[in-house]
């Protein structure tokens, strides 16, 4: 849980400093108003009357109208003067029989932990109420609005509920009760025991909302069988998108298309260059094929004519060494 106010209650002298936190939670499932259609959201816009311009939320002042129809329009700085309870401070007023105190002026619940590394006040203060059988009577800010609350304990845990004024209950007075006469004591003694047959302590656990219940069954086999109309988060995603997103991506979109057409376009335009450049890149090659073979039958030209040189120094060089060879088999055979 996360704390909504910090203060102290003020016990005569005694000073216990507190955190206050929303006792009750709402477990009822929610819906969205969507569009049949597509299963888009429904937005609301602050629209002015009188010249049909949307407004935002810090340009908006309160207005009171009588019955009369006058209109008094009141700014921030109208409610700062008007008289409010110590913001942080929880005054308590009085101690009443908790019997005293009608149910139906109940309102909201708040938990109170001791906001003290020494929580003895706390304590003490717990401790003395569950004693006396009282509840305090308190006076409670809580965003700007001053309420009478209820100072109690529960579970050993000090237990806040705002309660309502007085003028805020209605009156009643049905008509279908007038002239109606009193149960015979027959009746009565019959009720009684039927009254008796049923009557058992109080156990919440064994309450339960049916409604939600079947509601959230319902729900559940819809998105597990995917029967219905039954949105994926994936494809809702976009409907959530900011304005600025949904602009940017169309934005992508369009520049994409563009740079398709103008590429296309670009391929149709360049056909008759491309063959002609294919045309050139096929005459060069061919010269280039042609160089190499020249290149080639010179480099053989040039081997075979040093091959010759060659050979004929060999064959020069050679004569000598026969007639060397002749003349020393000569001088042998003498």
């Amino acid at each position: 849980m996360r704390a909504i106010w910090k203060g102290s209650i003020a016990f005569g002298l005694v000073n216990v400093p507190v955190k206050v936190y929303t006792a009750t939670e709402d477990h009822d499932i929610r819906f969205h108003q969507v569009h049949a259609a597509d299963g888009g959201r429904i937005k609301y816009d602050r629209v002015c009357t009188v010249c049909g311009k949307s407004v935002q939320y810090a340009d908006i002042d309160k207005a009171y109208e009588s019955p009369e129809g006058d209109k008094v329009v009141l700014t921030d700085e109208d409610f700062a003067k008007l008289p409010v309870a110590e913001k942080h401070e929880i005054p308590v007023l009085q101690f009443v029989p908790s019997d005293q105190i009608d149910p139906i002026l109940f309102d909201k619940s708040y938990f109170l932990e001791p906001d003290s590394t020494t929580p003895k006040a706390y304590v003490l203060l717990a401790a003395t109420l569950e004693r006396i059988d009282r509840t305090a009577l308190v006076h409670f800010t809580l965003r700007q609005k001053t309420r009478l609350a209820a100072l109690r304990v529960r579970d050993g845990v000090l237990l806040l509920q705002t309660l309502l004024w007085p003028d805020e209950v209605r009156a009643v007075d049905f008509e279908s009760l007038d002239d109606v006469s009193d149960p015979r004591p027959q009746e009565l003694t019959m009720a009684e025991t039927l009254v008796e047959s049923m009557s058992d302590d109080f156990e919440p656990d064994l309450y339960t909302d049916e409604y939600q219940t079947e509601l959230k069954k319902i729900l559940d086999e819809a998105i597990a069988s995917g029967t219905g109309a039954v949105v994926r988060h994936e494809e809702a995603a976009p409907a959530e998108m900011d304005a600025e997103v949904v602009d940017l991506v169309a934005a992508l979109q369009r520049s994409l298309e563009a740079s398709g057409r103008r590429s296309a376009g670009a391929a149709d335009e360049s056909a008759p260059a491309a063959k002609k450049t294919q045309a050139k890149k096929a005459a060069a090659s061919k010269s280039t094929a042609s160089k190499s073979t020249a290149s080639k039958s010179a480099a053989t030209k040039a081997t075979a004519a040093k091959a010759t040189k060659s050979a004929a120094k060999t064959a020069s060089s050679a004569k000598p060494a026969k007639k060397a060879v002749k003349k020393t088999a000569a001088r042998k055979g003498a």
